[in-house]
């Protein structure tokens, strides 16, 4: 199936001056939306009947056949293409409801990671080292402005969200042309190569409007959506939940997914949003990490139900909110460690996994090819 890629110029930063672009990102979204379709039912029943008639007992690789059957069903192909090399995008913004103290972490952390990030030092990047993927940081909002830097994509749509317990953290605008920031990142790793898309993120704070979006697109009450995050104690957590329920409050009746996104949510977490939608889009698996990415992926399958076809769940992070979106969404998590660190980490250690399950539909002998014997 073929993909076509948005043109950008990469010499020149596209969203420096994002608001002269307010059409153009209403309309990639638009075309974006479009280009999504469902799964390819012929390539499905093709995969189901090939595992049937591999050499193992039917059914025997559990959660892997059922993998190999929806990839190729995103791929229109049986057996689908193998997904790799892997790409990760960490998408990353700061929080202004971090004034409201509902994690104990200080701002300045954000920025500190991304250095971290940028010299190889975080999790993120030694998981990546040992699957041979690309880590590429993406500052969509990070409250200070950075320098340029291997690795490092400035895409700057405002210099962190507003307080998302006092107004809507960003406007609908701001929305839009951070979705553009991952349609962009998107189009950028699979033309550079990439056979599977993995969601990283980084920003401190980022678990609030996470818990906002998923009890907002999943119809819960912010108790049972609202974790502890990177570490809050009892008192943040009920200054969380509070906060969570007042925001959800007024954004849960909107009919427009993107105004919940732009109430709620923050510039990652739209970034990551129409980083999935593009992959979908494209026909291209994208893997899913913690409760930013799929708080994230409740956007896109608002706007599109279809996108849930090119989504992998990761893993099953601790965050309580993180279990209600994966349900919302009808996933099952790959992975499921106890992990609640972000990044792009639970993903990355799906990848193997996912790689394992087409290697499976595509060089597993037949028992006719074979000659072994049927029950």
């Amino acid at each position: 199936m073929e993909r076509t890629c948005f043109t950008y110029h990469i010499e020149r930063e596209p969203f420096a001056n994002w608001q002269d672009d307010l059409v153009n990102n209403a309309a990639k979204l638009d075309q974006v939306l479009a280009a999504i379709g469902p799964a390819d039912d012929r390539s499905m029943a093709e995969a189901r009947e090939r595992q049937a008639r591999l050499t193992k007992p039917a059914g025997s690789l559990g959660t892997l056949e059922d993998l190999s059957v929806r990839l190729a069903g995103l791929a229109g192909a049986c057996p689908p293409p193998m997904p790799e090399p892997a790409a990760v995008a960490v998408f990353s913004g700061d929080h202004g409801v971090c004034a409201r103290g509902v994690t104990p972490w200080p701002t300045e952390v954000t920025v500190q990671m991304i250095a971290n990030f940028l010299a190889g030092g975080a999790v993120v990047n030694a998981f990546a080292r040992q699957l041979g993927a690309n880590v590429t940081v993406v500052d969509v909002g990070v409250a200070v402005d950075l320098d340029p830097a291997p690795g490092l994509l400035i895409r700057k749509v405002r210099a962190g969200t507003a307080d998302l317990a006092a107004g809507p953290a960003m406007t609908r605008d701001e929305a839009l042309a951070a979705m553009a920031v991952g349609f962009e990142v998107a189009d950028l790793l699979v033309a550079d190569g990439a056979g599977v898309l993995v969601t990283g993120d980084m920003g401190i704070g980022n678990t609030t409007p996470s818990a906002a979006l998923i009890a907002a697109f999943a119809g819960v009450e912010a108790p049972t959506a609202v974790g502890r995050g990177g570490g809050a104690d009892d008192a943040m957590l009920v200054r969380k939940i509070a906060v969570v329920e007042a925001a959800v409050a007024r954004h849960r009746a909107a009919a427009d997914p993107v105004a919940v996104l732009a109430g709620l949510g923050g510039l990652e977490h739209a970034a990551i949003a129409g980083y999935v939608l593009r992959a979908a889009a494209l026909r291209v698996p994208v893997i899913l990490d913690g409760v930013i990415a799929v708080s994230s992926a409740l956007v896109a399958q608002a706007l599109a139900a279809d996108a849930v076809t090119a989504m992998i769940a990761g893993h099953r992070s601790v965050e309580p909110g993180a279990t209600i979106a994966l349900t919302k969404l009808g996933l099952t998590p790959l992975v499921d460690l106890g992990l609640r660190l972000g990044e792009g980490t639970g993903a990355l250690l799906a990848v193997p996994l996912v790689a394992t399950a087409v290697r499976a539909l595509r060089e597993v002998a037949t028992f006719d090819g074979a000659g072994v014997s049927e029950r």
